[in-house]
């Protein structure tokens, strides 16, 4: 009877809440990707919780009768928020169960809200690996914004779209043509993927301690190149913009690497929104890219990690980037991330032809500020031949006029005027604008700036030659690979002193940080050149990132 008077009690309590009941195609609440794949397999006719397509849902759970419609926002957006606001009864990961047991420390500090979001793979979410819902609709909307005949939307950055691109287009023995100064992901892509590497020097311009980008007259020479040798590329990998926002001439390299049939991948990272303001340059796609990686929360407004890979053309098969993606990304994707993505597309979709309009008119006018203070330079376009166009939302400052290095200046502007910049080297800095650039931020700099020209001593002119010999990247100007990035991941190890490194095979990929540019990569000679160039950036303030010894008193290399 107790027993009978308890379930009484409960469907009253059930009844008398503030209830409302609207379709749902949850079968059980499990929500692993396996269990979820299962699902959406055997529910051919799937749709989203908030009813994707239009498409009339069956099944019924419980929610706050409070959950207002929201047909406006962007699709998987939608459909997080929907789930969100289901009044359910979680049992499932991850173990802060809706922001219940949610740390106060971080509460404390963003809320709970973005707890209550944090969810798993739900199938009203959709899965990221087979997408049927408001994955694939958000996906099929940002491939249209951005001219892709696809997208894949990446949370492990744009590290996971280069590592994926090159998987997709190299096999164990294959050669990939790409810039020496490629970024730290592509070496690694070369280890999982087993390709051989074509490296290209780009042109470098010693007053600023910059390398450019590749020019179609480099790439056509690479070809030829491996042609003599009875090789043919398997594709080739750009990166475009630089960090610095200097951008190649991807219509010409498009055109000639399509004429061997040779696919295009462009390490985009820095260039999401290039191609949506008059003058910005154009993007990749529209220039002939196969394969455009891209890190959407760069200068879009993603969150960090986010990024997104996008195809054109029948030169990769897509089937072995979705298999690749299933290798390299989680099995547990964040859907904050993933919504982030969407919210972005949306963002840069609501208004496409102005909105970069503030952040363009504000770097336009840094730049004529800036111009006028003495003793500082500006990266401007063409500063070296290999220029074919310039990001002018990525601002380049030189101050080696000053008597100062890019990390000196970059100590005093954080210190006594609180900017924050995105990347220092050794003769400069560099200032990323974005849609959340404001002018007082800009005036701050600007004040900076001059603050440093004031109190500088300016040097005689001799005085910039100093440590050429240092500074120059000659450590890539004599690259002799013993082994490949993948025979020397797995090789024997032993550590030297950096005395004894000389002429032997290096075992780690070793770089300066920022921009991320190896120096020395696993399979390499180690130079002279190459170590002196490592320690005297160091003692001007770099950090090196990949050396087992951070101090660089030692070095990891090959057993042969």
């Amino acid at each position: 009877m107790a027993s009978t008077i308890l379930d009484m009690s409960f469907l009253a309590n059930f009844c008398c809440n503030n209830w409302s009941f609207r379709p749902c195609t949850r079968l059980t609440p499990c929500i692993s990707q396996e269990r979820n794949s299962l699902l959406l397999r055997k529910n051919k006719n799937y749709t989203s919780s908030v009813g994707y397509n239009g498409v009339p849902l069956t099944e019924i759970c419980c929610v706050p009768s409070a959950a207002a419609s929201s047909s406006e926002l962007p699709p998987l957006v939608n459909a997080l928020k929907a789930s969100a606001e289901e009044n359910a009864a979680s049992f499932h990961f991850p173990g802060h169960n809706r922001g219940q047991a949610a740390p106060s420390s971080l509460t404390q500090l963003i809320g709970a809200k973005p707890f209550l979001h944090d969810l798993p793979e739900l199938p009203e979410l959709d899965n990221l690996f087979s997408p049927e819902g408001p994955i694939f609709e958000a996906q099929k909307q940002a491939a249209r914004l951005f001219g892709a005949s696809e997208t894949w939307f990446l949370v492990g950055g744009s590290t996971c779209g280069i590592h994926t691109a090159i998987m997709a287009t190299c096999s164990p023995g294959d050669t990939l043509i790409l810039p020496r100064t490629s970024h730290i992901s592509a070496i690694s892509a070369m280890v999982l993927s087993g390709a051989l590497p074509k490296y290209i020097v780009p042109e470098y311009d010693f007053n600023w301690d910059v390398a450019g980008g590749i020019t179609p007259s480099q790439v056509n020479d690479a070809i030829k190149e491996l042609e003599m040798e009875g090789r043919k590329a398997a594709a080739l990998l750009v990166v475009s913009p630089t960090y610095h926002g200097i951008c190649s001439n991807m219509d010409e390299i498009c055109h000639i690497c399509h004429s061997y049939n040779i696919p295009v991948i462009v390490d985009e990272a820095h260039g999401a929104h290039l191609g949506f303001h008059p003058e910005l340059p154009s993007s990749s796609l529209s220039q002939g890219a196969d394969l455009a990686v891209q890190s959407t929360h760069k200068v879009l407004c993603s969150l960090t990690q986010s990024s997104m890979l996008h195809m054109q053309g029948n030169l990769v098969d897509r089937e072995r980037i979705s298999k690749s993606l299933q290798m390299l990304q989680s099995s547990s994707p964040s859907y904050l991330l993933l919504a982030s993505l969407d919210a972005a597309r949306a963002q840069l979709s609501e208004n496409r032809e102005a909105i970069f309009d503030k952040a363009i008119d504000l770097a336009l006018e840094a730049r004529s500020l800036i111009s006028k203070i003495p003793g500082i330079s500006i990266l401007e376009f063409p500063s070296f031949s290999s220029f074919f166009q310039i990001d002018p939302l990525r601002l380049t400052i030189g101050v080696w006029q000053l008597g100062l290095s890019g990390f000196e200046a970059d100590d005093i502007l954080c210190n006594d005027f609180g900017v924050v910049c995105e990347l220092v080297g050794t003769k400069s800095f560099t200032l990323a604008f974005n849609l959340g650039t404001q002018r007082d931020h800009v005036l701050r700099l600007v004040a900076g700036l001059k603050h440093l020209s004031q109190t500088s001593h300016f040097p005689q002119p001799a005085a910039k030659d100093e440590g050429k010999n240092v500074n120059h990247f000659v450590c890539l100007d004599d690259i002799r690979i013993s082994m490949s990035p993948r025979e020397a991941f797995f090789a024997t190890k032993r550590k030297v002193s950096i005395r004894d490194s000389l002429g032997e095979i290096c075992g780690e990929l070793v770089c300066p940080y920022p921009p991320g540019i190896p120096v020395l990569i696993p399979g390499e000679i180690i130079t002279e050149e190459a170590l002196n160039y490592l320690l005297e950036i160091r003692s001007k303030g770099a950090i090196i990132t990949g050396a087992a010894d951070f101090s660089l008193s030692s070095f990891v290399v090959c057993v042969t």
